[in-house]
């Protein structure tokens, strides 16, 4: 009976692992106060979605004016993966969106920030704004 239960819980534990990334949680991340001003923001309505694989985002560069409202979809075409924006204090789950205007400019990193395998540090993007 030990062995069987073993036997279970090693063989829940690699399905899980061979699942790909964390758990598939779709929660939208909360908007900042300026992202429900965005359209008063004088800038461009930018929609972007990012495409996750494992373990690569696509595109790799994303290119805003500064004032620009925009919102990045996150689309898991494969594995479950989540993106954090660095600088910005946004994050958003897959299948999922984010909005909020580009206030800062420079170039912030686009990191994947749930642990998807030996590639996860590999998962980098970059927002510019200009």
């Amino acid at each position: 009976m030990k062995k069987w239960v073993s036997l279970s819980a090693l063989l829940l534990a690699a399905m899980l692992v061979a699942s790909g990334c964390g758990g598939g949680d779709k929660k939208e991340s909360s908007s900042s106060p300026a992202a429900a001003q965005a359209g008063t923001s004088g800038g461009e309505a930018k929609a972007i979605t990012i495409d996750a694989t494992n373990f690569k985002f696509d595109p790799g560069e994303i290119t805003v004016k500064q004032g620009d409202e925009v919102s990045i979809t996150l689309k898991n075409s494969q594995g479950n993966h989540a993106l954090k924006i660095e600088g910005y204090d946004k994050e958003v789950k897959g299948n999922a969106t984010v909005k909020f205007v580009a206030d800062k400019t420079g170039e912030f990193k686009i990191v994947c920030s749930i642990f998807c395998g030996k590639g996860h540090d590999d998962m980098i993007s970059k927002l510019i704004v200009q």
